[in-house]
């Protein structure tokens, strides 16, 4: 029996939704934004699933078009004016000021990830957090692997300037991990 496109479909690209739905939770911020962009993904996936070659990497061929979308719908958005409402945002909100933790917390690991420039942030997502190779990163960003490469490193150093930095902040001895950078540099 012949199968169809959809069960094709269905056994190629359905069983990477959860890792594309925590990636693009990483990339827009919120889970609704996340998962509109894994459905458009998705969409654009069937759309184009003729040109998808069997036996090659569905997943990295999904973070492609994933991550395609998701520039094309930045560049949509800047495009547009940003409006916000301040009648309705409350004063207290207005003047809140974040409370100094006294610790390196994930919260600060974030903050330098998404301090990131874009491409080494999406190369740090793409192999350190999602797992993919080196080779699946290369195709998903349609990048030579040795700029992946390259990127990861980058960004991976940025972050652990950024920690030492923080944790020296918060009175941490971060003086080895600051000769070591030195070092490197």
């Amino acid at each position: 029996m012949a199968r169809t496109a959809r069960d094709q479909f269905n056994d190629e690209a359905m069983p990477h939704v959860r890792a594309l739905l925590r990636t693009a939770a990483r990339l827009c911020g919120t889970r609704e934004s996340a998962e509109d962009l894994v459905q458009e993904t998705f969409l654009q996936a069937w759309r184009s699933f003729h040109r998808f070659e069997p036996g090659t990497n569905c997943r990295a061929w999904l973070y492609k078009i994933m991550l395609f979308t998701h520039s094309r719908s930045r560049r949509d958005q800047s495009r547009r004016p940003f409006h916000v409402d301040l009648d309705a945002a409350n004063e207290n909100a207005l003047l809140f000021e974040p409370p100094t933790p006294d610790s390196i917390t994930a919260t600060s690991v974030r903050a330098a990830f998404d301090a990131l420039p874009e491409p080494f942030r999406l190369a740090v997502l793409l192999v350190d957090v999602e797992g993919l190779t080196y080779r699946e990163a290369a195709d998903a960003l349609d990048a030579p692997i040795g700029t992946v490469m390259s990127r990861l490193n980058r960004g991976r150093r940025l972050m652990r300037i950024a920690l030492v930095e923080e944790a020296a902040a918060y009175g941490i001895d971060v003086s080895a991990h600051a000769d070591l950078e030195r070092k490197r540099q």
